[in-house]
């Protein structure tokens, strides 16, 4: 009896020695891999808050570009790595929607591939329309498109977002306003501007200076509650047209089974750089919100925007370009 409670006192001795799994963590440089060029925005506020962790942790964060795929590229690269914390994900939402479009065999479960650690901050998408087109708000838009069929909308892409917006849109106020996608927001805009398109939606960093030039109206934001980053322009809700809600986020992950203690660190210090001054100005320069949470609160979020974006995908019958 004495030599195994000897052994018992030995082996809670040995376990209690152990360091805990994020003790001592980052060790050496920490890779954050970007899918999307630089300079892109997944990779300008990655950089952002590398800069920022590698100050509060003392061992460099890397950004790295693994650009292609709708971003998959890079997600299918984290996906692999060792789930250690040293190689992390900073992605846009647009990753979850990305899923259901491309073929099943070069893409991840995203599901279950990745540890969410952080929302990093919430977007927007604003519908504009070419002020020769007579319309200032969603009533006068879906008044005129009743009245006058054959509108059109462009967007950067079919599958993209702001298509989704274009079709919810439809459903919502019943009306059929045709989806013209392009290659990107740039030459949509062009055609806009050309009167060659009626309508776009985007993300106000691409479209606000042309309203401010008096080249496009904004009739509304594509979210159920005013943005803090445009106050001044009304939700297309809050004018009638119900349920849509098509907001872009960025967020961070790491492998599926990276230690929770290792999450929940960079889950804190993440937070605690979104809640610094200097920061939510750079993000709001960006048109980005910083949002923050628990680890828990943005995998529910990842989860249900998964769910989400399949459902939409099969309704609209939804295909990339």
């Amino acid at each position: 009896m004495r030599i195994l409670i000897c052994l018992l006192l030995s082996c809670c001795a040995l376990a209690q020695a152990q360091p805990a799994p994020d003790a001592g963590y980052p060790a050496r440089p920490v890779t954050v891999v970007v899918g999307y060029p630089p300079g892109a925005g997944t990779d300008v506020l990655a950089r952002l808050v590398a800069l920022r962790l590698a100050g509060r942790l003392g061992q460099p964060f890397m950004v790295e570009n693994l650009p292609g795929a709708s971003g998959m590229i890079g997600a299918s690269h984290v996906a692999k790595a060792a789930p250690d914390g040293y190689t992390l994900l900073v992605a846009p939402n647009t990753l979850f929607l990305a899923a259901h479009l491309l073929p099943k065999a070069s893409t991840p479960d995203v599901v279950r591939a990745f540890a969410p650690v952080i929302q990093l901050s919430q977007g927007m998408l604003l519908l504009a329309a070419r002020p020769g087109l007579g319309v200032s708000d969603a009533a006068g838009l879906v008044a005129l498109a009743k009245k006058r069929p054959g509108l059109s909308y462009g967007s950067p892409g079919s599958g993209s977002p702001m298509h989704i917006a274009g079709e919810l849109f439809n459903r919502a106020a019943g009306v059929s306003i045709t989806h013209v996608p392009y290659k990107g927001t740039a030459p949509a805009i062009t055609d806009l501007l050309g009167g060659h398109i009626d309508l776009i939606y985007g993300v106000p960093g691409s479209l606000w200076p042309h309203v401010q030039a008096g080249k496009m109206v904004a009739l509304g934001v594509v979210q159920p509650t005013r943005s803090p980053l445009l106050p001044q322009v009304p939700t297309l809700e809050e004018q009638g047209v119900k349920g849509l809600d098509v907001t872009t986020w960025y967020g961070m992950l790491a492998p599926a089974g990276t230690p929770a203690p290792v999450v929940a660190r960079l889950n804190r210090e993440v937070a605690a750089i979104l809640a610094e001054p200097d920061v939510q100005k750079e993000f709001r320069a960006q048109w980005e919100v910083p949002v923050g949470g628990s680890a828990e609160d943005f995998t529910r979020r990842t989860r249900d925007d998964y769910r989400r974006a399949g459902a939409i995908v099969a309704e609209f019958g939804i295909r990339l370009d």
